[in-house]
């Protein structure tokens, strides 16, 4: 068992004046299967990248073995996998490499592809298995589960919680936490916070805290207004009996004999009005340390178009093929105004193909496809690489309002200092809640999203999942997230 220790540790990236990491102190054990939780821009990455030493912050970090981050670098994906995998490794060595590439289901015919041929799925196994490979070093995962299908992420999540022992995994994946991880350290708005157990005991206790603080908050809320009314009568009493003494009676005499009296009284009524004042200050302090790490994720809105007929899609007995072969046969659906279909599928079983046959684009197929005519489709794709410009400029481009898309932006924690920045500069995260907020300002029939999660916090996963059960779009996609597909899905569509 092996420790990283990280005392007051601080990081601000260059040109910017908000830190990442402030006064940051963990001690972390390196046997623990740790996931790290947080929404997009706490740092998540940042941490890892300052544990694997690409970065450098004030403060310190002591570990007894170096941090190997994934995913590593490829520096040449036209290179065979084979070298991809074994890199430097002396001969002697790499049957370790091997034996981590079979556990993670992958056979040797792989190694004499280039790897740039292998499909997503297929690449983030091969280096998951350089990763663990490499005995020495401490394993830390960033978002290993993005190009993975359903089977994919069973096979990793399986793979992660009983072969290997310990590992720091970054993930948005809420059933893939659950399945592969024991302890949880959650990047909160006023700090870190580590729970042992898995992610849905930490949201669970979280969500049961937030409860409590805002029943409190509410409570507190109406004590003090009670207490600044009692306040404020004390001091109106307390006044009337202090221009009193000075005042005359009815009869013209002074009230000298009475002062004292009158003293008195208004020197307690003062008194008593100060004691109000403490307690509504004590009030008002107990209710400023509430709610610093309640994730205010306001509501999402959507405007979907009404179709004059039900039925908006129809496919029956269709095959569709890719670089000249069948890559799905046999294929029929139907996709009715209001329902919600999930495609479901290993890599490469032909859903991108589907979806691209759906917004009209040229995919040779068989069989029998109508889509209704003049339907609005509004499209989400997976890749996000060609986010480019500000996103003021890019609002413009795709013909939105502006102020509704910061609206959203904003909504999904986007922050405001972004909305004049290169979008080629964002993160992962960053981009796709952009692409996704221009999405949520187009009224259309029909909502086709590829793959709308990757990256997205699961703060904002719950907003989008809100959000359709509210709106109830015509939507018809492919998601990953199994949470997200059972609360969402009211059809799913096996390939």
């Amino acid at each position: 068992m092996a420790q990283i220790m990280i005392k007051n540790l601080s990081f601000t990236y260059d040109g910017d004046y908000t830190p990442v990491f402030q006064g940051l102190d963990l001690q972390l054990d390196t046997n623990w299967k740790l996931g790290l939780v947080g929404r997009n821009g706490r740092g998540k990455t940042t941490l890892l990248r300052l544990l694997a030493g690409g970065l450098e912050g004030t403060g310190s970090i002591c570990m007894q073995e170096p941090c190997r981050l994934f995913p590593g670098p490829v520096s040449d994906p036209e290179s065979l996998t084979r070298t991809v995998l074994f890199g430097d490794v002396p001969e002697e060595e790499q049957w370790k490499l091997m034996r981590e590439f079979s556990n993670l289901g992958l056979g040797e015919e792989l190694l004499e592809r280039p790897f740039r041929t292998l499909s997503g799925g297929e690449r983030t196994r091969v280096q998951l298995a350089v990763l663990f490979g490499r005995e020495g070093e401490y394993p830390m995962l960033d978002e290993p589960t993005n190009h993975l299908d359903e089977s994919g992420r069973a096979l990793v999540a399986r793979y992660l919680r009983v072969q290997k022992q310990g590992f720091l995994l970054v993930s948005h994946d809420r059933a893939f936490l659950d399945e592969c991880t024991d302890h949880t350290l959650a990047l909160n708005q006023s700090g870190q916070e580590l729970v042992r157990g898995s992610f849905s005991v930490w949201f669970q206790e979280k969500e049961a805290r937030d409860r409590r603080e805002l029943a409190q908050n509410e409570k507190l809320k109406g004590e003090i207004t009670r207490l600044e009314q009692s306040a404020q009568a004390r001091k109106q009493k307390a006044d009337a009996v202090e221009r009193a003494k000075f005042g005359r009676t009815q009869d013209g005499a002074t009230k000298s004999g009475l002062r004292p009296f009158l003293g008195e009284k208004s020197r307690k009524g003062q008194q008593q009005r100060k004691n109000i004042q403490r307690r509504a200050e004590r009030a008002v302090q107990e209710k400023s340390a509430l709610l610093k790490d309640v994730e205010r994720a306001e509501s999402l809105k959507l405007t979907p178009r009404r179709y004059h007929s039900s039925q908006l899609l129809e496919g029956r007995d269709l095959s569709i093929s890719f670089d000249g072969r069948v890559i799905c046969k046999d294929i029929s659906f139907t996709l009715n105004q209001g329902e919600r279909l999930c495609i479901r599928g290993a890599n490469g079983s032909g859903k991108t193909s589907l979806l691209r046959l759906v917004l009209g684009e040229d995919v040779p197929y068989e069989g029998t496809f109508r889509r209704a005519s003049g339907l609005d489709i509004c499209f989400l794709p997976q890749d996000t690489t060609y986010l480019s410009g500000t996103p003021l400029k890019y609002a413009d481009v795709q013909g939105i309002d502006l102020t509704l898309f910061l609206t959203v932006l904003r909504k999904l924690d986007f922050p405001r200092e972004l909305f004049e920045q290169d979008m080629q500069a964002f993160s992962e995260g960053q981009k796709k809640k952009a692409a996704l907020a221009a999405c949520l300002c187009r009224s259309a029939h029909l909502y086709v999203w590829d793959e709308p999660l990757n990256y997205i916090d699961l703060f904002s996963r719950i907003q989008v999942e809100e959000l359709i059960l509210e709106y109830q779009p015509t939507l018809l996609f492919v998601e990953h997230d199994r949470v997200f597909q059972e609360k969402i899905a009211t059809k799913l569509l096996e390939l």
